[in-house]
């Protein structure tokens, strides 16, 4: 997608020093929601120490040196089933178990779908009108999990979809109509969250779906339309990214597996503006299919730092990898950002909120160092 000369999004998001959006709750905030469940406090109690802590996060976000700031997903309990959750024909509900990760699983949560898949309004749209409202003037960038999330993580009832295809048709009407209402209220930089890609990546996870019946090729070309439909009728001046993960929880994964199985779909054939890059450790393979790269408008974010512990990299050897990287994508469209967000559920990850922010200060001075 083009931009044109004075709407590059604000000039150069996604920034050369970024990051994919999540932080880890302060403990006020986690007692208030705890206090919210049990009834001892009332929602707009809780309403009015997520804002409180949201601005401080904001300015916690400028102090370390990022031109474009989240709202942390502090109103959030999980990254993607609450704002899947606020499309009608999709409800919550409790499973028998919880999301299984390596060695940990999660609080057994999830959403189905009992109807079809409608936007009608969303309550999440107040959640980016505060935080554009307190952002100044820093970029207001919202995070929200991909339409395939729904398509992978949601339920769905006996004789609600005759088809795969009729589900993705939904989605994307649905996905237009929320992106077009985050766009009039003054988004114009929106990051779409991605885990299922990763499920392409190993053998195994590919073995996974054939044992379902699933085509994986198929699938995975019903995703990229699924991106690719969702976002086409965005206007020039709304950036959109995505963020492919392989998964968050209490510093663990889901999956390993090199891009290299769908580099030429993920690569060449996506029309997002950027995409963030999980590249720090071996997990994610080395930077080969980037070669796959071809267009000189979409910026890579390489997440070479890592989220998950707060041991900082050596600036030299992360120096040495984007150098790496540009072998196959000029440095001019290469970024730099951590892997993950900090907190994908409300438990978070396993560092210290003083780690976190050494660990985007970490990022921005190196990003400094390289493009400044």
């Amino acid at each position: 997608m083009t931009k044109t000369t004075t709407e590059q999004t604000l000039t150069r998001s996604p920034f050369k020093g970024d990051h994919v959006g999540s932080f880890l709750r302060p403990e006020r905030l986690k007692k208030a929601r705890l206090q919210r469940e049990n009834g001892e406090i009332t929602a707009e109690e809780l309403r009015k120490i997520e804002d409180e802590e949201i601005i401080k996060l904001v300015e916690s976000q400028k102090a370390a040196g990022l031109k474009a700031v989240t709202d942390g997903e502090f109103r959030r309990k999980w990254w993607h089933y609450d704002f899947l959750g606020g499309f009608d024909g999709v409800e919550f509900y409790e499973p028998e178990e919880g999301l299984k990760f390596k060695g940990v699983e999660t609080k057994a949560h999830g959403i189905k779908v009992t109807d079809k898949i409608k936007y009608n309004g969303h309550y999440m749209i107040d959640h980016f009108k505060f935080l554009q409202s307190v952002a100044g003037d820093a970029v207001a960038k919202f995070t929200i999990p991909s339409p395939n999330m729904l398509f992978f993580r949601g339920t769905f009832e006996e004789g609600v979809y005759e088809s795969d295809e009729a589900i993705i048709e939904d989605l994307i009407i649905a996905y237009r109509g929320v992106i077009q209402a985050l766009y009039e209220e003054g988004c114009r930089y929106l990051q779409l969250d991605d885990t299922s890609w990763a499920i392409f990546f190993s053998e195994e996870g590919r073995a996974s779906m054939k044992a379902k019946g699933q085509d994986p090729a198929k699938i995975a070309q019903l995703c990229a339309r699924a991106i690719n439909e969702s976002i086409a009728d965005r206007p020039d001046d709304l950036l959109i990214t995505m963020h492919i993960c392989r998964g968050n929880f209490q510093s663990t994964y889901m999956t390993s597996g090199s891009y290299e199985e769908l580099s030429e779909t993920i690569f060449g054939r996506l029309d997002v503006d950027g995409l963030f890059l999980e590249f720090d450790d071996e997990r994610s393979g080395g930077f080969e299919p980037l070669r796959h790269v071809n267009r000189k408008d979409l910026a890579i974010v390489l997440g070479l730092i890592t989220s998950k512990f707060g041991d900082l990299e050596d600036p030299a050897q992360v120096k040495a990898r984007i150098s790496e990287a540009s072998k196959y994508v000029p440095l001019e469209q290469l970024c730099l950002s951590p892997q993950c967000g900090f907190a994908s559920t409300e438990e978070g990850n396993l560092l210290t909120e003083e780690q976190q922010w050494e660990k985007i200060r970490h990022v921005i001075a190196i990003a400094n160092d390289i493009w400044s």
